[in-house]
């Protein structure tokens, strides 16, 4: 990034400081797979149920996986880093240039759990319960500078600000849990539907943004009098929503199933204390997903399975605004006039993210009773459009 111009600074690292921990997860912010044997083969496995964790990808599963509890723990190890090179603008003209800067983030490793209980009602009727969580979206970046002219082309100088948006140390903390209640009913042998309410909940920390004060709803509606309070530093709020997920799985013969799922949007409570940085006053709803698995089993140790899901990111105004919204802030210097498009608007600027399709590939096979070998892959694009 050698060539920083102001109109393209604005929106790109607004973009940064929302998006750096939330990209970090192999399919935007959603995990490949729910579940131990679900993460061994990359997610897949939809239509080949093996444990109780697959009803948080299909809860219609349940009715053919054993009575058992499941439990465990995955360590999520994300490496991130960051590097700036010189700008010609170098904060003059009413550039904001971050660096030069070469930095790591100093979170590196995220315990992720999960538990998972199933029994048997009768023949037909099974019932579920399950808690799993979401997490590694998580970024302290501890020094560098930011600089910028405080007066555009005025007489002012270019003044240099630690840390990478010039708030000191700076980052996002996201953690999501869920808790899903499942119930699934056998039509036959070879058939089963499900359906889940699902409970959710979120925590959100910002830090070092309060740069970004003079792009806020806040501070545009009062006239540049308003400094945002709910903006960054505010330690860690909570917002709790719902959402629920219906399935289906159909086993026709021995050596093929066919499974499909949706799981709706959760509806998700406001983060009050960053109502400044967030589209629709703080909203973060999580988007809905759908997906349709098949697999193969061409005896009774080899199963092939393939997966494909769809995630609606563009459904959530935080996540799917395009962040070129922040340009028709009033107070963001290229005269625009919605007020709506200022951080924190009805359509304040969000991650850009596009909808993503995963394709999953998996297989297992069943060395004996003690032992099965798993291997997988998910190929998706990224959410991110590449700059233009």
């Amino acid at each position: 990034m050698s060539k920083l111009q102001g109109r393209n600074l604005v929106g790109l690292f607004v973009a940064l400081t929302l998006a750096a921990g939330s990209a970090s997860a192999t399919n935007g912010y959603y995990t490949t797979g729910t579940g131990t044997k679900s993460k061994g083969q990359a997610g897949a496995g939809t239509a080949n149920p093996q444990e109780v964790m697959s009803l948080a990808t299909n809860p219609a599963n349940i009715a053919f996986v054993p009575d058992s509890i499941d439990a465990g723990l995955s360590i999520f190890s994300p490496m991130r880093d960051y590097e700036t090179s010189p700008s010609l603008a170098n904060g003059n003209g009413g550039a904001f240039t971050i660096g030069p800067n070469r930095i790591d983030s100093e979170n590196e490793f995220f315990p992720i759990p999960f538990v998972g209980m199933n029994r048997a009602l009768s023949d037909v009727d099974y019932l579920a319960a399950a808690f799993y969580a979401r997490g590694g979206m998580n970024t302290r970046w501890v020094g560098g500078t930011a600089s910028f002219d405080p007066d555009g082309p005025g007489p002012a100088p270019v003044m240099t600000f630690d840390g990478t948006y010039g708030g000191g140390t700076a980052g996002v903390d996201l953690m999501q849990a869920f808790l899903n209640l499942t119930y699934a009913r056998k039509l036959s042998d070879q058939f089963s539907l499900g359906a889940s309410a699902i409970f959710a909940m979120q925590r959100f920390e910002a830090r070092g943004v309060s740069m970004f004060a003079p792009y806020t709803e806040t501070f545009a509606r009062s006239g540049g009098t308003v400094m945002p309070k709910n903006l960054s530093g505010n330690g860690h709020d909570m917002s709790y929503g719902y959402g629920a997920s219906l399935g289906l799985q159909w086993n026709p013969v021995d050596m093929f199933s066919f499974a499909a799922a949706y799981t709706t949007k959760m509806s998700m409570g406001e983060f009050g204390d960053y109502a400044d940085l967030f589209a629709d006053q703080g909203g973060f709803d999580m988007p809905a997903t759908a997906t349709v698995g098949i697999a193969i089993k061409p005896n009774d140790r080899l199963a092939l399975m393939f997966d494909w899901q769809e995630i609606w990111y563009s459904d959530v105004g935080a996540v799917g605004n395009p962040v070129q919204n922040l340009f028709n802030c009033p107070t963001a210097g290229f005269g625009g006039t919605d007020f709506e498009g200022c951080l924190g608007g009805n359509r304040g600027a969000g991650f850009g993210w596009d909808d993503m399709t995963v394709y999953k590939f998996g297989a297992s096979y069943q060395l004996d009773d003690t032992w099965t070998l798993r291997g997988g892959y998910s190929m998706t694009d990224q959410p991110i459009q590449r700059t233009r």
